[in-house]
């Protein structure tokens, strides 16, 4: 074949693959592109119990490399995930400082609370620890497992993914070398948050009917801005030395770190100290044992301070008297309401009379010992993984702080807890290539075991702010409270067989099998013990014969998993239901009675998944352009959860199997080196789309909807049961007084779903039965990288995108009560209905009220889910090798990065001007609130910590 021609057809069709990403990628074609089609990318990932080449594997494994993660400075390695990986859904719960972050693989399949949380493998060992706990510098890789074939190899515990961890090692005869990983930089508001300011809090009350008229700190030319006197920037560091080498016969990894955050919020911060230790010994030729250890230490001071009641407060009210002192309260609105002054001076100016702090040690230890057999390839492997958590919580409040009562009683209250935990696993494995056959061979035997400690206790009227929680048997017996059901001592065990065999043919025909099975104590007696396989085919098309005159390919495989996995989604003695105590008077003696609080349950099974997976992996153009396009469909049977039942049988709720849930979707990623120029300009690029399809397919019960738990037949898990808003009631609309009676002109208009009339009137009002079902879920989302280099300098961003669902936020909502419209408190900023104003989305200020105040002022929550934001920009230069060599330094980078920096597009931030991504749950309280038109547990965005921009600097060295 010409060969002029091909250069020319594989040019065109680069330029035709990479024009399918976003970013318009183009091409450049240098010498270093003809490199023989023999050289093929002998990437090696870790697949569970061992490693594989990517060009073998069979299931659905994405990976990203440590070196990739540090591209975004962040004491959270979670963070840097965001937008990495297809299929992957990463999420803040809070706002806070050292808040955790929630992560989803292919959705959501449990409706037990925590129970949809991957697995974390740190080293080959269930981690019990979130990835936060483990230092982003410490990272070698991170391998995500997301189909059955993949993750059954862990059973139970990997029902929802398996997220893999590798940690960087010295290497055998390295000479030491240091390393030292730092960033400081200043946190501030991303956006403020949209609240009126005095004259247009004083005209809604004038368009609301003066139904409140100004309170005594209150005047119409004052104009408080109260989120100025709350906020201010804040500022956070990280800092990380490392040292890592080896001997002749093993190596070692030893590192500290220090991470400091304080909030916007005043007196609220964190504090994390680290240390690790790795270490691998060689003893003669058949014996190798070695040690990781991480240890974490934990401050966290503040956390129950919000921002909420900041943002309620009238602009009209002055917190400070004529002298330029700060007011205890402030009275408003007609004087029915009075609250303390929270601004941040006052907050700061508490001392000892507020703490509110938490104190984590938590030690995560690994060893293991491996024997080479005398069978050629055989290995034994034992690991032992031995683990401790423990938190000491106080908190203390004075005499009259956050009161509108100044000689309010003093509070407190004290808590700790502990967690052990212990893995032991036996691994024989077997590893061997003849010819053209590869095999290998894991066959395990592990048991492991948690025990969990937690009390509290409370006080009230403390005698002096010097004993804070400190002392509590100081207060009067009468006042010190120590509740049963707040002292909790639970255990649970799981002890698992597994066996894997791998076969590959020639690099062409791969083929996995996989059988476990788990036991596990939370479990009814009958059901304790569950086994479940999976199998999953390779063929890699671009090795064979008739694909070698296809210079442009060089990988091209299909995958097809199928495998069951299943999920322990219950606590501790849910099979014996649990009692609860309560005090009562019995003649002239007080007493203590029981009752029952959640029914037992001794039929509880397992809730088990069956997922089958396709795919295709592909390289092009000598792998310039990479990628996989997946179809996967899980369906998830006898689902654990918490079902409420009715109050008038004294019985809060009962743990039962109560359905099917299904997931299903598709994943596509692409990677493009699109200019490839080491001594001058290069250019990559990676985008990953996704689009999940969560539904409920049937529940146990029978019926289609159970609207006391929010779960409905044909609809995700995280559906709003709620009315549709379809806009104001306008002058001359037809059958207001009908559907509305008492209603008027500029309220909230909902869908009508009932009956007409033979004249075309409706035959009732408006009623719960026209509530909806909407669907929340995303339509598809994603995320997308770029990295430009020049020489010494290089430019990386990280961002993402979704299309469709529901964001819910509580600051438009009723919940959040800052969009009543009533004047009473301060309001959202919004464009409301009047008279000379009738086309607008929020209601008639003084309009017909409900308890949802505005009626249905819920509906006002709901805004499109859609956005595409950059995430991260970064700009770094790499000190050249001849000023290196002069300092006698491996290394040495220094960046600036911008967090947060622009939402390019977003309905809810052009309304708003907020980041459009969630930042907390709904009510973190409880599973499910009926009080509630959505899941309790559904992300929102709400008004405790707001999200923050952040502008770093740091520096990476090696020496």
């Amino acid at each position: 074949m010409n060969r002029s021609y091909l250069a020319k057809t594989n040019k065109a069709a680069l330029f035709f693959a990479m024009a399918l990403l976003p970013s318009g990628l183009a091409y450049s074609q240098s010498k270093k592109d003809t490199v023989a089609k023999e050289k093929k990318i002998e990437e090696v990932v870790v697949i569970g119990y061992g490693t594989q080449r990517k060009e073998a594997v069979t299931g659905s494994v994405a990976s990203v490399k440590g070196d990739v993660l540090r591209e975004v400075p962040t004491a959270n390695i979670t963070q840097a995930l965001q937008g990495r990986t297809a299929g992957v859904d990463i999420s803040q719960t809070s706002t806070k400082p050292g808040a955790s972050m929630q992560i989803r693989i292919r959705g959501t399949r449990s409706l037990t609370p925590n129970a949809n949380d991957p697995l974390i493998v740190l080293d080959g060992i269930p981690f019990v620890g979130s990835l936060g706990d483990i230092s982003s510098s410490d990272i070698k890789s991170i391998d995500i497992l997301k189909d059955a074939s993949a993750t059954a190899i862990y059973g139970s515990r990997g029902a929802n993914g398996v997220i893999l961890v590798t940690t960087n090692r010295g290497s055998k005869g390295q000479k030491p070398r240091f390393t030292y990983n730092s960033f400081t930089g200043v946190q501030t508001l991303f956006s403020r948050f949209p609240m009126m300011d005095g004259p247009k809090l004083a005209k809604l009350r004038a368009d609301a009917g003066n139904i409140y008229g100004l309170g005594k700190d209150e005047t119409l030319d004052t104009n408080t801005d109260w989120q100025k006197l709350y906020y201010k920037p804040a500022m956070m560091t990280s800092h990380d030395v490392g040292v890592s080498g080896g001997t002749e016969g093993g190596n070692y990894n030893v590192g500290l770190s220090y991470f400091k955050q304080d909030a916007l919020i005043p007196i609220q911060n964190y504090e994390r100290f680290s240390l690790r230790i790795a270490l691998d010994q060689q003893v003669g030729k058949s014996f190798k044992f070695g040690f990781t250890s991480n240890t974490n230490y934990t401050v966290s001071e503040g956390n129950g301070v919000a921002g909420a009641p900041v943002l309620g407060n009238s602009p009209l009210a002055n917190p400070y008297n004529a002298d330029g002192s700060i007011k205890r309260t402030i009275s408003t609105a007609s004087n029915i309401d009075q609250s303390w002054v929270y601004i941040r001076k006052t907050l700061e100016n508490l001392g000892d009379k507020y703490v509110d702090e938490s104190k984590g040690l938590s030690s995560y230890n690994n060893l293991y010992g491996e024997v080479s057999l005398p069978i050629s390839g055989l290995k034994y492997r034992l690991n032992v993984g031995l683990d401790y958590t423990t938190s000491n919580s106080g908190n203390y409040t004075g005499v009259g702080v956050f009161n509108v009562n100044s000689a309010a009683p003093s509070s407190a209250g004290k808590g700790n807890s502990q967690t052990y935990h212990w893995t032991l696993e036996n691994l024989l494995t077997y590893d061997k290539t003849f010819g053209k056959h590869k095999i290998n061979a894991v066959a395990l035997y592990s048991a492991e075991g948690n025990r969990y400690i937690s009390s509290y206790m409370s006080a009230k009227n403390v005698p002096s702010d010097f004993f804070q929680y400190y002392n509590l048997g100081q207060s009067p017996q009468a006042d010190i409270s120590v509740k049963p059901e707040d002292q909790v001592y639970v255990q649970r065990g799981l002890i698992s067989y597994m066996g894997r065999a791998m076969y590959t043919y020639d690099n062409k025909y791969m083929i996995t099998a996989t059988l476990r099975a788990d036991g596990a104590s939370v479990l009814a007696p009958g059901n304790k013990w569950h086994t479940y396989p999976a199998i999953s085919l390779g063929w890699n098309l671009a090795n064979e014969s008739f694909m070698q005159s296809l210079k442009a390919i060089n990988q091209f495989k299909l995958r097809y998993g199928w495998g069951q996995t299943s999920n322990q989604a219950v606590g501790p003695y849910t099979t014996k239901g649990t009692l609860g105590v309560v005090p009562y008077n019995f003649g002239n003696t007080n007493t203590t009675g029981v009752y029952i609080t959640t029914a037992p349950n001794p039929e509880l099974g397992w809730e088990y998944s069956k997922t089958n997976n396709f795919g295709l992996d592909f390289g092009l153009f000598n792998n310039r352009l990479t990628g996989t396009v997946e179809y996967y469909r899980t369906k998830t049977e006898q689902v654990l959860s918490p079902t409420n039942l009715p109050i008038s049988g004294g019985i809060a709720s009962v743990t039962n199997n109560i359905g099917q849930i299904e997931n299903k979707g598709w994943e596509v990623s692409l990677n493009g080196t699109i200019i490839n120029n080491p001594d001058g300009f290069s250019w990559d690029a990676g985008v990953n789309w996704y689009a999940n399809r969560n539904q409920i397919l049937a529940l146990n019960s029978g019926t289609t909807r159970d609207v006391a738990n929010n779960w409905f037949v044909g609809h995700n898990i995280n559906a709003i049961y709620d009315y549709q808003n379809i806009g104001l009631w306008q002058q001359g609309d037809p059958y207001l007084n009908i559907l509305e009676p008492g209603g008027n002109i500029g309220m909230i208009k909902v869908l009508y779903t009932g009956g007409y009339n033979a004249d075309g009137t409706p035959v009732r009002a408006i009623g719960p039965d026209d509530r909806q079902i909407i669907d929340t879920a995303p339509d598809w989302q994603g995320g997308f990288n770029m990295r430009f280099a020049y020489k010494n300098f290089e430019l990386s961003t990280v961002g993402a995108f979704q299309h469709g669902g529901v964001l819910i936020s509580s600051i438009y909502g009723s919940s959040g009560y800052l969009n009543r419209l009533t004047g009473r408190g301060n309001n959202v900023d919004v464009d409301y209905w009047t008279a000379e104003n009738p086309n607008v989305r929020y209601p008639k200020p003084g309009g017909i009220m409900s308890g949802d105040n505005p009626k249905y002022g819920s509906t006002l929550a709901y805004f499109d889910g859609s956005y595409l934001k950059l995430r991260t920009i970064t700009l770094g230069y790499n000190l050249k090798k001849e000023f290196l060599d002069d300092l006698k330094l491996n290394s040495l980078r220094i960046y600036v990065t911008v967090t947060n920096p622009l939402v390019l597009f977003s309905p809810y931030h052009k309304e708003s001007g907020m980041d459009p991504e969630p930042n907390s749950y709904g009510n973190q309280n409880q599973a499910v609130n009926s009080s509630l038109p959505y899941n309790a547990r559904q992300l929102i965005i709400g008004t405790n910590n707001p999200s923050t921009r952040n502008y770093l600097m740091g520096i990476n060295l090696s020496f």
